[in-house]
């Protein structure tokens, strides 16, 4: 789905950053839907004219803003599941000569299992959420790290809030996330010159809260369930544009004294 550079020739990206030096190249996974497509919309509406490779689930999201921003925006389409592509995602900011900020926002909930349910399973549950939510950003980091110490850029990672609290079969999920806010705090001493923040963007109105309602609700406790159904029926979701403008943001001018952090 992409191709070889932005614009329409490889000159084309030198004359835009000549007339924008504000403009941030920017990689995003998850970008298709919910907290992802609201920070997408987001960093396009900016008047620095940010460049952005974007990568998610919906192909028809990535071709229509290719279709809106030909220029702008370069869509790649990646199974995070499978390291080898995740790897070679990060690769297509090589043409370009600079990554300022890698914003991993792709995860996967799971099946949602017990401990107990698990028999037989051998881990391969657990080992696919922690495949695609946690080791796929650990390969996209490394690929692009140096990159990002070139810029002093900056990774923001969609951490969640059940990296702190544990809800029943939400195990592999939660730990997952917690191995992130982990890795943040990692980053941080590794890579001093790479700003690295994990966000807790609060209970959002996004695809992942329906799956929750409509398939995953009943291996849940009965006070958790009422919580998750009650939050749509009495409109407490936030949209995603809440967490999204501030994930863009923070893509573009977090301060140095956030790395490490795990903020709300």
């Amino acid at each position: 789905m992409a191709t070889a550079w932005f614009g329409p020739s490889p000159d084309w990206i030198l004359k835009h950053r000549t007339e924008h030096p504000s403009a941030k190249t920017i990689l995003l996974t998850g970008a298709t839907g919910g907290i992802g497509l609201a920070v997408a919309r987001r960093l396009l509406s900016s008047p620095d004219e940010h460049l952005l490779i974007l990568t998610g689930r919906n192909a028809e999201v990535l071709r229509q803003f290719q279709r809106e921003y030909p220029d702008r925006v370069r869509a790649v389409q990646c199974d995070m599941a499978d390291l080898g592509q995740v790897a070679g995602l990060v690769r297509q900011c090589e043409v370009h000569g600079s990554l300022d900020a890698l914003i991993l926002n792709h995860g996967t909930l799971g099946k949602c299992l017990r401990l107990a349910q698990m028999e037989g399973d051998k881990g391969e549950e657990w080992e696919r959420v922690f495949k695609v939510n946690v080791t796929s950003c650990v390969v996209m980091i490394s690929e692009a790290l140096p990159w990002l110490r070139q810029t002093k850029g900056r990774i923001i990672f969609t951490s969640s809030g059940a990296a702190q609290n544990a809800y029943p079969s939400w195990g592999a999920y939660g730990a997952s996330k917690a191995a992130i806010n982990h890795l943040t705090m990692t980053l941080k001493n590794e890579e001093p010159d790479v700003t690295t923040v994990a966000i807790r963007p609060g209970v959002v109105d996004t695809a992942m809260q329906k799956d929750i309602r409509e398939s995953f609700l009943s291996n849940m406790d009965e006070r958790d369930q009422q919580k998750f159904r009650s939050a749509k029926e009495e409109g407490k979701l936030l949209p995603p544009e809440k967490p999204g403008n501030v994930i863009a943001e923070l893509a573009v001018s977090a301060e140095r004294e956030l790395s490490g952090l795990f903020i709300r």
